[in-house]
């Protein structure tokens, strides 16, 4: 195919150039009753490009296959057979790919680092999830997506699973052996998803981890607003098979999509998979390249540890991304919480995800030296703040982490059940031994700690409270302050 065309972009130069008048939405009419104070924020041209897609980028019929031209250019630039584009996120386009797989009551073997999205879609949907779980480091407190032997076991005790999900790789950035989940599931007969939101960018350079549809996977799902230079929301869900009828996935994303698709998104989406197939494998080197200078800067600092290939090998991860740079501050006397502030108070760094006890740094190809070397000046002024005893960074507070074995909640019932069921709200000292009914997330990076119909426990309990106490983010229960609890009614 040739990947120097541009549909949505040629289409949308062509809207402008015939001087289309819209008696349509946007209300806003190409910007001219935008308020000039916000153009003078966000500009003109996002106005005058925020058309409809069809009736505008296409006709009335869509006769022109704007829209359809460019996503078969998308699935050839990846290896897949099939590529729908996607103005919500991977948040829908992950729920899109579950309920093409599995409907209500159906079984699907879900490895349980999943995103809150995919817990969202066990609740919208009413599957059953049969859980693999990660392979936890218990001297890192990290955990390691779940290996293929899990899902084999999941399998032989499920025959009746409709599929499997692996979320691959983590926002930590590593990776399952996709290859081998993917061998598992063949040889059951079942279709294998990978939320592959993490990896848009792993189809354009051989020495980034194996990317899904490489890996014979079914379905995979990529965020190439995370990854690549896609806008906000910009998400592509891939296709290969014949183990999931397009036709069904269509109707999925049908669903749950908008009616009112961004042609603005549908326009970043097409661009960006002409720039990754003209010039892809140069700009991903050149970052491979940036990033591992970054990396033995910050780890030649006292204190402080990035971490590597100590993420790989039998019961962790089988491959990593290098451009999430995951930066251990466990022996400076604070928080990811407290130092990720501090950087975004003092340095104006935002950083991608903190923990208790980690700060991680998420590169991509618009990264350059400028950019390298704001990241670790404003690294090493935090570790020299923390020598000199900064009472803004550093704590004595302390997350209680629980053991591996204790994060394995026991699911009751249906997500679906306890989320729309009858519900009380408890005091957090009362929660441990009741069935939640609320998801309960740290976020970033998003995977539930709890979540609807799984009976707490103390650990899990005291985890989300210490870490609460120092800066964890819980953003999806209903008491903020996390004073209390959802749970099911008794």
């Amino acid at each position: 195919m040739n990947h120097a065309e541009a549909p949505v972009l040629d289409a949308l130069a062509d809207y402008h150039r015939r001087g289309y008048v819209p008696f349509t939405p946007p209300g806003h009419k190409q910007g001219r009753g935008t308020d000039p104070r916000v153009c003078a924020v966000v500009g003109d041209a996002v106005f005058r490009s925020d058309i409809l897609a069809t009736s505008g980028l296409d006709d009335r019929t869509s006769s022109n296959g704007v829209l359809q031209k460019a996503q078969e250019l998308m699935a050839d630039a990846v290896g897949a057979e099939h590529a729908f584009f996607s103005t919500c996120g991977s948040s829908l386009s992950v729920k899109s790919a579950m309920l093409s797989v599995a409907g209500p009551h159906e079984k699907l073997i879900v490895g349980r680092d999943a995103h809150k999205a995919v817990v969202s879609g066990l609740v919208l949907a009413g599957i059953r999830p049969i859980w693999v779980w990660p392979q936890w480091d218990p001297d890192l407190h990290l955990a390691h997506p779940p290996s293929a032997e899990s899902f084999d076991r999941r399998f032989a005790e499920h025959p009746d699973a409709r599929g499997a999900l692996v979320t691959s790789p983590t926002p930590y950035g590593t990776s399952s052996d996709l290859r081998a989940i993917t061998e598992v599931c063949h040889r059951h007969g079942r279709p294998l998803i990978v939320d592959e939101a993490w990896g848009a960018h792993l189809p354009f350079h051989p020495d980034l981890p194996t990317w899904g549809m490489n890996a014979g996977a079914d379905v995979c799902v990529t965020s190439v607003h995370k990854m690549g230079s896609g806008l906000e929301q910009s998400s592509v869900f891939h296709l290969q098979g014949d183990l999931v009828d397009p036709a069904v996935l269509s109707s999925r994303e049908d669903l749950l999509g908008t009616t009112s698709n961004s042609v603005l998104i549908y326009a970043a989406l097409d661009g960006w998979r002409r720039q990754m197939v003209e010039q892809g494998r140069e700009l991903l080197q050149n970052t491979i390249d940036l990033v591992t200078g970054v990396r033995e800067e910050i780890e030649r600092i006292d204190g402080l540890h990035v971490h590597g290939d100590e993420f790989l090998g039998p019961g962790r991860a089988a491959e990593r991304d290098p451009f999430q740079v995951i930066i251990d501050i466990a022996g400076l006397g604070t928080t990811g919480y407290r130092a990720a502030d501090w950087l975004h108070e003092h340095h104006r760094v935002n950083l991608h995800l903190s923990d208790h006890r980690r700060i991680s740094a998420q590169f991509t190809y618009a990264d350059d030296e400028e950019t390298a070397r704001t990241l670790v000046t404003a690294v090493r002024d935090l570790v020299d703040h923390l020598e000199r005893g900064d009472e803004a960074l550093c704590t004595s507070e302390t997350v209680a982490v629980p053991a591996p074995e204790d994060l394995q909640l026991e699911q009751v019932i249906l997500p679906r059940d306890a989320f729309f069921g009858r519900v009380e709200q408890v005091p957090i000292d009362r929660a441990a031994g009741r069935i939640a009914a609320e998801m309960m997330t740290p976020y970033p990076p998003g995977i539930p700690a709890a979540l609807p119909g799984e009976r707490l426990n103390e650990a899990v309990v005291d985890y989300l409270r210490t870490g609460v106490a120092a800066g964890m983010v819980v953003p999806d229960v209903a008491d903020s302050e996390l004073k209390s609890l959802r749970v099911v009614a008794e």
